[in-house]
């Protein structure tokens, strides 16, 4: 089994999504091994999103990630977990997701675009680390 990490960001929260954005990801057969409602520092916002640090986008990712309430989780599944999760997720820009992603189906606008998930395996490696250091 493998694991990746997903985020119900502040905007899937504040909008009630969770339930619907749990309920994909259970129905797709991952395992919920740990989850934490969160409102995000910012120290840890950057180290999350370190790899995009210099980026036009940056202050706006760490902005938004740490605004309100965040859902943290770790699941569990096949090999390529992280793959399925971010299949499942739809491309970063909702307006290009496909019908039927989380983002295609719930999210209208770039900087609310719902939800986070690890991009690789090593991401994954990283991501749980930083966030549930005990299940690294």
């Amino acid at each position: 089994m493998k694991r990746t990490l997903v985020i119900v960001k502040p905007d899937g929260v504040e909008r009630g999504l969770v339930g619907e954005i749990l309920s994909r990801l259970e129905q797709r057969q991952l395992r919920l091994v740990a989850a934490d409602l969160r409102t995000m520092d910012v120290a840890t916002a950057k180290r999350h999103y370190a790899e995009h640090e210099g980026k036009p986008f940056f202050d706006r990712l760490v902005a938004s990630i740490t605004s309100a309430p965040a859902l943290v989780m770790v699941f569990e599944g096949p090999d390529d977990t992280w793959r399925v999760v971010r299949t499942m997720i739809g491309a970063t820009n909702p307006a290009e997701a496909a019908p039927g992603t989380i983002r295609g189906d719930l999210a209208l606008e770039m900087d609310a675009n719902l939800i986070h998930g690890s991009d690789s395996a090593d991401a994954a490696q990283r991501e749980i680390a930083i966030f549930f250091p005990d299940l690294a």
